[in-house]
């Protein structure tokens, strides 16, 4: 094999039985459909926002030879009118897309060049149509006006509504300066963002799970070429590359022992060559495949049809084939992961809780069993009130800042200084000694140590080079985060509202806080870059061993925290976020958020989503969006009401009250909109208590029914009324009878709609105000609800979400998974899988509603599959929740037979966890808890003591801890060696 070809000893190309003959006549050459079929690249970004999900544009790829024959006329023309090299040299540059288009849709490009519009997509520049398949645009560059820089473009997409579509990536690249040509023709692809090899170009395959991979291929340029080819393929192994061969002599001619390699650089995402084919007859008709260079035999071709390239020879011009992705199976690469919170890992040398580094120690038992990613919960200060109530990690008062807890205190300490930590081994021991985390006393400890070490360190601190350069970096943040925590903890509150000053965050009262009381800002300065660092060694150490890291964004951020003092208007202060009903909260989620201001967020571009992500990408590989069905809409309770049950979707098409009226429904406000009490709801619900509920909060009306006092008419004055009295089982019973009472409704009215919009209630049929109606109206009522939450939302819901995730998820590279978990509509999973988001498949939570289970091995490959999340119980704990569930479960989804083991004993733990490794996802990620379960010999006596969170419980105390060190899990031989052969056996090691 010489350097451009590979000898492997054949004159034509073998059949496959995955690849179509290649060695035709040129009349069936011209009758053939001309163009690439890539599956994975027929997806017309217009089916993103298509109403109709069943019936959606299809891109054919189809270069004409008409399409060639005007675009070098236009060349040509355009050629006339260069001038002489003294009387000022331009570049012509001829852009091709083929790309299926309808009518009303157009095309642009887009760049990071003022002639591109400097990515701004109001001045993208418009493209030319020629026929439905092929769109084209030239453009003129002097040559004393080249920018010094590579210019990164992308084609942008507009359908007939005005929706913006913008194709994926970062890797149209185009370096002017290299080109030696008057005429520059590129023939491009569109990169939909949806194609699983999207996924392999991202940061964890890139620099961490697929780098190895790399193959350095020696390739000879000719002196004078015409072409240069391209073509992306992300799942080569070790010592393969792509070649191409085609019908021309200069391509092969057919004949595999000339079939000519393409080169790769490290780190650069397109397999290469450069041809001279100035001898050559058009069209060119060739194709791709799969070389090996160590064993120098050709291990396969692509699939699809023949690529077929019609173009035109000019010595003044320069032709570039960007052939997009080469048509190879891509679904092939799978991962298995271990999820746990950083607080929950245990190790001999941190201080009561986990620690960043701690991450270290298990990034080397996650080398040892095999797993590749490790995955954590937010890892945000949430410091609010400094009790155990701010353990909820979801709560963070800053949406940037570390929690100082993570802070490994023998790490942010010198030489000098080291020491000093003796005088707190005492009370680390005891911590550190402790079943679960006692979160007060391990923070009380850290600042006690961070109020000794910061006098004595700051100085040389703050004089550092890599100190600087974080301030720098991270300014827009952290001093208003800094004088949030010196303002909460002067006031004794997080609440800004109740502050005497500085309760609306200004930028000169911020500068003057610090200019005259530094120390008392410097000190969090002084803690959040020791954090960085910290954070920053762990996931390079487990980068530099194979494994990534997977953070998580929280979908909110706490009321009284620094991001809502600093930018108020981005969030709807009067609203709360939750989650609607569901069997793991019967009254649903109060999640205590603001909401966000979407609209104004929109107004710059969401530059506080685009800084977060950003902040997220100097730690993390990839992560998990918390809750992304808020993206689509969000579950808004009105900030005076306490359960979740009193909350509604928004944004929503509202039922109008003409839609009553057409369905026949006499339509009485105070009937449907007000609590509906009577003697028989009262007794129903109270019992013995009726008379007690009449006397103190609720008013006859004379009619048979009961009015609430007005003091009582919201939850939030209820809560409020009973937390100045007795703390007991009647008054908290009388205090839930009351909420009961308030969200007995069947509406909800829209505010500033004049009483004449309305939302339903969730759940509307079980209140007894509704079955309390007449049958006739209450089935016509019900139509209205179906309508009104399965049907009506879909198509806006779509829209609200292409408004946000795709511009967003083009801040960063890392792969993102979304949870997609709850009352999900039927737009997300489209929408998922357009933008190559990665959807979360959990058994015991299928999403579809007729179905009990979810099994593995029905996950989709873009998915991340778990048997349990921090949400919920690990699978001992479920296993004794429900015997009838776990029978049911043991028979149909285990394939067993008999009555079902009354615990979950080790094997059938280890049977669910290997249902998991087998399933044909991208990824199987699994809680610690789980994995250990497998083992008798390690796992935890009590299942029931692993559980993380409990959705229903607002005052959950998030403490667990692994009842193992990290040390001595490292030390588990024999089960560290089964897991191992587990997860290779399955293809995921």
């Amino acid at each position: 094999m010489n350097e451009t070809a590979l000898n492997a000893g054949a004159d034509t190309v073998a059949k496959d039985k995955q690849i179509l003959p290649v060695k035709k006549n040129a009349d069936i050459l011209l009758k053939e459909e001309i163009g690439i079929k890539n599956k994975s690249q027929e997806a017309n970004p217009a089916s993103i926002i298509a109403a109709d999900t069943e019936k959606k544009p299809v891109l054919k790829s189809v270069a004409s030879k008409t399409v060639i024959t005007d675009l070098n006329n236009a060349v040509k023309e355009k050629k006339k009118s260069i001038k002489k090299p003294d009387e000022g040299k331009k570049i012509i540059i001829s852009f091709q897309l083929h790309f299926h288009t309808t009518y009303g849709q157009s095309l642009f490009i887009t760049g990071n060049h003022e002639l591109l519009g400097n990515n701004d997509l109001q001045k993208a520049i418009p493209m030319q149509y020629f026929n439905e398949e092929n769109w084209t645009a030239v453009l003129e560059i002097p040559v004393d006006a080249i920018p010094e820089n590579e210019i990164i473009y992308n084609y942008v997409f507009k359908s007939q509504d005005g929706a913006i579509v913008v194709d994926w990536g970062q890797d149209k690249i185009l370096d002017l300066n290299a080109i030696s040509k008057e005429q520059l023709f590129i023939s491009d692809t569109w990169n939909h963002a949806g194609n699983f090899e999207n996924a392999f170009y991202t940061e964890p395959f890139r620099n961490v799970l697929l780098k190895n991979n790399f193959t350095s291929v020696k390739i000879s340029n000719p002196k004078n070429p015409t072409h240069v080819f391209k073509i992306k393929a992300p799942l080569l192994e070790k010592g393969q590359t792509i070649f191409v061969l085609g019908a021309a002599k200069e391509m092969g001619g057919w004949n595999e022992s000339k079939a000519l390699l393409l080169g790769r650089k490290e780190n650069d995402d397109w397999y290469t060559v450069k041809l001279d084919l100035s001898k050559a007859n058009f069209p060119l008709v060739y194709k791709y495949g799969v070389a090996d260079v160590v064993t120098k035999k050709i291990v396969g071709y692509e699939g699809g049809n023949n690529r077929f390239l019609y173009d035109g020879i000019s010595e003044h011009k320069l032709s570039i084939i960007n052939d997009g992705l080469a048509i190879l199976p891509a679904n092939t690469w799978k991962g298995a992961g271990l999820a746990i919170p950083v607080f929950s890992l245990r190790s001999a040398n941190s201080w009561g809780i986990g620690e960043f580094n701690d991450m270290q120690l298990l990034t080397q038992w996650a080398v040892k069993t095999g797993l590749k990613l490790i995955q954590i919960l937010p890892i945000n200060d949430s410091t609010a009130n400094h009790t155990w109530l701010d353990s909820y990690p979801y709560a963070a008062i800053s949406a940037f800042a570390l929690h100082p807890m993570y802070c490994n205190p023998a790490k942010m300490a010198d030489k000098e200084n080291l020491s000093l930590l003796n005088d707190f081994l005492e009370t680390k021991e005891k911590l550190n000694a402790l079943e679960a985390v006692d979160y007060e006393g391990v923070n009380k400890l850290k600042w006690q140590i961070t109020d000794l070490l910061y006098p004595l360190q700051k100085k040389e601190t703050f004089e550092s080079e890599s100190y600087k350069k974080f301030f720098a970096e991270n300014e827009h943040w952290l001093v208003p985060y800094a004088t949030f925590c010196h303002l909460r903890d002067k006031n004794n509150t997080p609440d800004f509202t109740a502050w005497p000053t500085d309760n609306t965050y200004t930028q000169d009262a911020s500068n003057h806080i610090l200019e005259n009381s530094f120390d008392d800002l410097g000190i969090h300065f002084f803690v959040q870059y020791h954090l960085h660092l910290q954070l920053k060694e762990a996931t390079q150490y487990a980068h530099e061993n194979g494994v990534i890291v997977k953070g998580d964004i929280a979908i909110g951020v706490y009321r009284f925290g620094a991001d809502a003092w600093q930018q108020p208007e981005l969030y709807h202060m009067e609203m709360q976020a939750g989650a609607p009903p569901d069997d793991f909260a019967v009254k649903g989620q109060n999640w205590g958020f603001p909401t966000y201001n979407w609209q104004k967020m929109q107004e710059n571009g969401f530059a506080w989503w685009k800084q977060r992500f950003e902040q997220m990408s100097n730690y993390f590989d990839a992560f998990r969006i918390d809750h992304i069905l808020g993206f689509f809409r969000i579950w808004s309770i009105p900030i005076n009401s306490v359960e979740g049950i009193m909350g509604y979707f928004v944004p929503d098409i509202p039922i109008h009250i003409n839609e009553f009226n057409e369905k026949g429904i006499w339509f009485d406000y105070k009937r449907y909109c007000s609590p509906f009490i009577n003697d028989q709801v009262l007794g129903e619900l109270a019992g013995i208590h009726t008379e007690e509920l009449k006397n103190t909060f609720l008013n006859y009306d004379g009619f048979g029914q009961f009015q609430l006092k007005p003091e009582f008419a919201t939850q939030r004055q209820v809560e409020k009324y009973f937390a100045f009295i007795e703390d007991n089982n009647t008054n908290r019973f009388l205090k839930q009878c009351l909420f009961d009472l308030i969200s007995n409704v069947i509406l909800f009215p829209v505010e500033n709609a004049q009483g004449q919009q309305f939302r339903f209630r969730f759940g509307m049929q079980g209140t007894s105000s509704f079955k309390n109606l007449d049958g006739g109206t209450g089935n016509q009522l019900e139509e209205l609800y179906v309508n009104y939450f399965f049907r009506r939302q879909d198509n806006f819901w779509m829209k609200e979400a292409m408004k946000k995730l795709p511009a967003l998820k083009r801040v960063t590279n890392m792969l993102v998974c979304g949870e997609d978990l709850g009352m999900v509509p039927d737009c997300v999973p489209d929408a998922m899988k357009q933008l190559g988001i990665l959807s979360l498949e959990i058994q015991r939570m299928p999403k579809q509603t007729e179905r009990e289970f979810f099994h593995p091995n029905d996950a989709p490959y873009m998915s991340v599959v778990t048997p349990s999340t921090h949400d919920m119980s690990t699978i001992r704990g479920w296993w004794e929740e429900d015997r009838a569930k776990t029978q049911r479960f043991f028979n149909t989804e285990m394939g067993q037979w008999g009555d079902a083991p009354y615990f979950c004993e080790d094997w059938v733990n280890r049977a669910i966890v290997l249902q998991h490794l087998y399933s044909p996802a991208m990824w199987s990620v699994f809680q610690l808890q789980d994995l250990l379960g497998i083992d008798k010999s390690v796992r935890r006596e009590d299942p029931h003591e692993e559980r993380i969170n409990v959705p229903s419980n607002p005052k959950n105390y998030w403490q667990y801890r692994m009842h193992i060190s990290l040390e001595n899990l490292l030390k588990e031989d024999a089960y560290n060696t089964t897991l191992s052969g587990y997860i290779k056996a399955a293809g995921r090691g």
